[in-house]
């Protein structure tokens, strides 16, 4: 009985098999498109057309991810979806929705991610990798900050090129994506109450100070203690601002290392251990959260700070020398502890 229950099992099995085949019921299913309504979706950098098919079934813009990278094979002849935003529809079929990405039915855009503490170097970078438009370009875009509403002692656009998620249309200029993200630095000024041009660029001076030298929790304490040093009755650090991340901007590399030559050298005019008062300009794109910071910053009794311990981002602020030379120690004792290179 167990032989002819098993024989019948495997028949009933095969069948079965048989007859999807000829229903055409094991064919992966598809929307008959051409979808309706309206979603916006995007493609990430370094995204294939399997992660994509998958992403396009969770919006619900295709039935199966099977379909769609079927549908690309057969239409692609060479192309590459890419990065960046596409209005595209729900219930899609899989040809539809391939023709989008590729630029047949769908808006395409540049993808850029900008980073908080960018330098204007380093984005322009990121936008040339995602436009295509010529380095050159933006360099000469950067020789005329004023051009886009900068104040007349802005040295570049430093600063000024907003931090966050962009997607600019393909037919994009250089001119049009610089201007809407310093539009958007002038935003997040705004926002932060300051509106008046000179005092814009001194906020964004001290927030990309901010920036570079503290984490998240600590802007608010860094730029009060900023403020402290920039009191005409400062008489701790007379009027010093002593930020490693300034001199080494204006040494025109990125470390954690200053020699005693390069803290004295008056010449570099980020110098802030050699020349009291502000940089001459900002060292970096800053958030709105730094920007927020620099222009109200916490009321606290402290000069100096330091991050004793550059994973966790531990931060301890003091309001005297001898207790800073305490907590500096307790850094390079931390530094010692680390692989070679880690505190450079």
């Amino acid at each position: 009985m167990v032989v002819v229950l098993a024989v019948f099992a495997g028949v009933v099995f095969g069948l079965t098999l048989f007859l999807r085949d000829l229903l055409g019921m094991n064919e992966t299913k598809d929307y008959p498109g051409p979808g309706e309504g309206t979603v916006s979706f995007v493609v990430q950098p370094g995204e294939g057309p399997l992660l994509i098919g998958d992403n396009l079934v969770a919006q619900d813009i295709v039935a199966t991810s099977k379909k769609f990278v079927e549908a690309f094979q057969q239409e692609a002849d060479g192309r590459e979806i890419q990065p960046g935003t596409y209005e595209m529809r729900f219930q899609m079929s899989a040809s539809g929705a391939v023709n989008a990405l590729l630029g047949d039915g769908g808006t395409a855009v540049h993808y850029a991610a900008v980073a908080r503490d960018l330098r204007q170097s380093e984005t322009f970078d990121i936008l040339v990798q995602s436009t295509g438009i010529p380095l050159a370009e933006f360099e000469a875009l950067a020789a005329s900050p004023q051009a886009f509403g900068l104040p007349e002692k802005a040295v570049s656009l430093e600063g000024y090129l907003f931090p966050g998620e962009y997607r600019f249309p393909v037919e994009s200029t250089a001119t049009e994506i610089v201007t809407e993200m310093v539009d958007n630095a002038f935003a997040a000024l705004e926002e932060s109450g300051v509106s008046d041009p000179s005092a814009q660029y001194d906020v964004l001076t001290k927030a990309s100070i901010i920036q570079a030298e503290a984490g998240e929790a600590d802007y608010a304490t860094v730029a009060g203690a900023i403020e402290n040093r920039l009191r005409a009755d400062n008489t701790e650090t007379n009027g010093l601002i002593q930020s490693d991340a300034t001199v080494t901007y204006g040494l025109g590399r990125k470390s954690y290392n200053l020699t005693p030559e390069e803290k004295a050298d008056k010449g570099n005019r980020y110098n802030t251990y050699a020349n009291p008062g502000l940089p001459v300009g900002p060292i970096g794109s800053p958030s709105i959260e730094a920007i927020k910071a620099a222009a109200n910053p916490a009321n606290v009794p402290y000069f100096y700070w330091v991050t004793v311990n550059l994973d966790t981002g531990k931060t301890e602020f003091s309001s005297t020398l001898a207790e800073h030379a305490r907590y500096v120690a307790e850094y390079q004792e931390w530094c010692g502890t680390q692989d070679a290179g880690r505190c450079e």
